[in-house]
């Protein structure tokens, strides 16, 4: 039996709609953690997202993606 490679996948940062911020694994319906500030969320979203090897996407209050980090592998080979 072999193991398939899941591809790395994204996390978020997210406004919450019982108030505040939560960090979410992409397509997961539970939240990783739930915090008062954006900011909370969004260090430990880059821990976890770090850890895990994945993209983090930062939302805005308004649902829409203001920020992006990377943290997996980067497919493209840039030189510079």
């Amino acid at each position: 039996m072999t193991k398939e490679k899941r591809p790395p996948g994204t996390h978020h940062v997210v406004p919450s709609s019982q108030g505040g911020w939560d960090v979410r694994r992409g397509g997961a319906d539970r939240a990783a953690g739930h915090f008062v500030h954006k900011v909370d969320a969004v260090d430990r979203g880059r821990q976890i997202s770090r850890n895990a090897g994945t993209e983090l996407k930062i939302h805005n209050r308004d649902g829409r993606v203001g920020q992006s980090d990377s943290h997996g592998r980067d497919p493209r080979n840039i030189k510079g």
